[in-house]
């Protein structure tokens, strides 16, 4: 198979320069994952199809039997090796993402890309072909079952299929989570909780007694497994005496407002670079990250049924020189405003995407609570006459 040749140009030259002492920091698995293992099982499922097929053109006499191998292969450990790797796979690519950075990988990556075998693909494209391959394989499976004449063979051949087409759409649920996961673990270390007595000068505790509060840690409020991050980016905060550059972070069940903070560091120490930065955030996020910022929570999350958006209008953006302005406000559960912030976004369409974005997520939160509230009182085995 050519893929394989292609496979051991950059796998094998990668463990000859490390076997030399270069590139010693480059996780193989981290870039690779089970790929060799995959390959193997790949080849080994298509040197065994093939057999059939030519034992049946030699000895023309036999019939065409793919049962066997099919059984073997797909109730096997092929589509569980492919699980493995595609569960892997969003990780590898943004590792080689932030490793592509580096001048000694790029030299390797080259030179490996360069190669007569490669025929000029490069390394992205062929990691992604075994997620192509798994893709393709219940398309095998159905036309081997419509050119199958035997009906226990058709039975048997549609069986493995459904349960192959039901293996990848459970393998898509758990990609998703996975993805999910990795992006808030990534912000539970890049987003910082400062105590309540930093955030607001009003709240005063003892030395002594500040260990109270600490064993209930706001970063917890990040590990939910159900939440999702639906929008972030840079905005400003107009202050009485200044403006803040403000960081926000729309989640489906609440807003954060967070102010960035650069450092020299690199994200991932002297190696920088080295650690994963998410690719589905924001290229400025992801810029913040590898440079070692973070985002500091200005004030505490704002429940999207508590929160209350306000366009300005045209009169006032005049009179206070405010530009592409709107306002967002918090209200406790009296309905009292206990914080109110005045944003301004860089143009006039961001600020339209920004609002209707809040404005869709706090609809659907609205809908999807009054929808548990009604499953809850509703009592449907009982008559709603009196």
């Amino acid at each position: 198979m050519a893929f394989l040749s292609f496979l051991k140009i950059f796998v094998n030259t990668l463990k000859y320069l490390q076997n030399n002492e270069f590139l010693m920091d480059v996780d193989v698995w981290g870039l690779f994952g089970n790929l060799e293992e995959l390959n193997q099982v790949s080849l080994s499922f298509v040197t065994d199809f093939f057999k059939i097929i030519k034992d049946h053109v030699t000895a023309s006499e036999s019939s065409l039997d793919f049962i066997s191998v099919l059984t073997k292969y797909f109730q096997g450990n092929l589509c569980q090796t492919h699980q493995i790797y595609c569960l892997h796979y969003t990780s590898a690519i943004f590792y080689l993402e932030n490793l592509r950075q580096r001048d000694d990988f790029g030299i390797y990556l080259k030179w490996c890309e360069q190669n007569e075998q490669c025929k000029r693909l490069h390394l992205p494209e062929l990691l992604v072909a075994p997620l192509h391959r798994l893709t393709r394989y219940p398309l095998l499976l159905n036309n081997i079952w419509k050119r199958s004449t035997d009906a226990a063979q058709k039975a048997t051949i549609l069986s493995i299929k459904e349960k192959v087409e039901k293996s990848l759409r459970d393998l898509e649920g758990k990609v998703k989570w996975l993805d999910n996961f990795q992006k808030f673990r990534q912000l539970q270390e890049v987003i910082i909780w400062p105590p309540l007595w930093d955030r607001d000068k009003r709240f005063f505790l003892p030395e002594c007694l500040k260990h109270i509060l600490r064993e209930n840690m706001s970063e917890n409020i990040l590990s939910s497994s159900n939440r999702q991050l639906l929008r972030e980016g840079r905005l400003t905060l107009a202050e009485s005496t200044r403006i803040l550059d403000v960081y926000l972070f729309l989640f489906n069940d609440f807003l954060l407002i967070t102010k960035t903070k650069h450092n020299k560091k690199k994200y991932g120490g002297s190696d920088g670079g080295l650690i994963p930065v998410c690719p589905s955030f924001s290229p400025e996020l992801q810029s913040l990250i590898k440079d070692g910022g973070s985002c500091t929570v200005l004030d505490q999350p704002i429940p999207l049924d508590r929160l209350t958006l306000k366009n300005i209008d045209p009169f006032h953006v005049t009179v206070l020189g405010l530009r592409n302005a709107f306002v967002i406000q918090h209200e406790n559960r009296y309905q009292q405003c206990i914080g109110v912030f005045l944003l301004q976004a860089q143009t006039e369409t961001l600020k339209k995407t920004w609002m209707s974005e809040i404005e869709t997520a706090v609809s659907k939160y609205a809908n999807g609570h009054e929808t548990q509230k009604s499953s809850f009182f509703c009592l449907p085995s009982e008559s709603s006459e009196i």
